[in-house]
């Protein structure tokens, strides 16, 4: 690091669980968040600010008026833009230094088997169920650790899953497809709403997490949390890995 650099991020550095060594490790990582919406946009812009050094922003959506009321990364000036790039022109905006590259379709199969095994981990910040199984398949084949967020309505939960501790469960553990079911992809935020800053409350919570992972910092989170923002209320349950679970027993 420069001295630009080292001032920067010294209110990091002074960290003892991060100093000098977990911030180089930063630098050097690569996160991929799938999704620049509500989500991906506290996400990205912490992410960047944070020092972290390669960023793939991905979403094939753009920018709509009704995006503003919580998707911090985008502006007025952004209606009508994909979403990873405008994402990806407010990260740069707080840290030039950050290289953050854009995926502007729908990461399926091939593409998103490809673009997980390139990274170091994986925030999914997406919205459907049949995306987060899609991604938390793709995260246990490369073998790469999993940061999930959802925040509806009021309501918001996060969870890490890492194949590669062998006693954590994966997405699939909590949510059993067919019990979750592909069909609450209904349950979004378009046809349900959610109060502007419960994003990013979890967004926030989801780059933490994420800082810790890939600097070395603390322990990462484990089990599910879940926040129920009308009474300002956290609550922690501990998810055990299902051995019989079609995703991960085969781990």
């Amino acid at each position: 690091m420069n001295d630009e650099a080292l001032l920067r991020y010294s209110r990091q550095i002074m960290l003892e669980p991060i100093e000098i060594a977990g911030q180089e490790r930063l630098l050097a990582s690569h996160a991929l968040v799938i999704g620049a919406g509500g989500l991906g946009s506290p996400v990205a812009l912490y992410l960047a600010a944070a020092g972290v050094g390669r960023l793939t922003l991905a979403d094939a959506d753009v920018v709509e008026l009704s995006n503003l009321q919580r998707q911090i990364a985008h502006g007025m000036d952004d209606l009508g833009r994909n979403k990873a790039a405008s994402a990806r022109e407010a990260a740069l905006a707080l840290n030039p230094d950050c290289r953050v590259e854009v995926l502007d379709a729908h990461l399926d199969g091939e593409t998103l088997a490809a673009a997980v095994a390139e990274s170091d981990v994986v925030i999914d910040c997406t919205d459907r169920f049949s995306s987060r199984y899609a991604i938390n398949r793709a995260s246990l084949a490369a073998g790469k650790p999993l940061i999930s967020g959802a925040a509806i309505r009021f309501s918001g939960q996060l969870a890490v899953f890492d194949p590669r501790d062998a006693e954590s469960p994966c997405y699939a553990c909590l949510y059993p497809p067919g019990e979750a079911g592909e069909a609450d992809d209904a349950l979004r935020c378009a046809e349900n709403g959610v109060v502007a800053p419960l994003v990013g409350v979890i967004g926030t919570f989801q780059a933490l997490e994420a800082v810790k992972l890939l600097s070395g910092a603390g322990t990462p989170h484990r089990g599910l949390s879940t926040f129920d923002g009308l009474r300002g209320e956290w609550r922690h349950f501990k998810v055990p890995r299902d051995p019989a679970c079609a995703a991960c027993r085969s781990r």
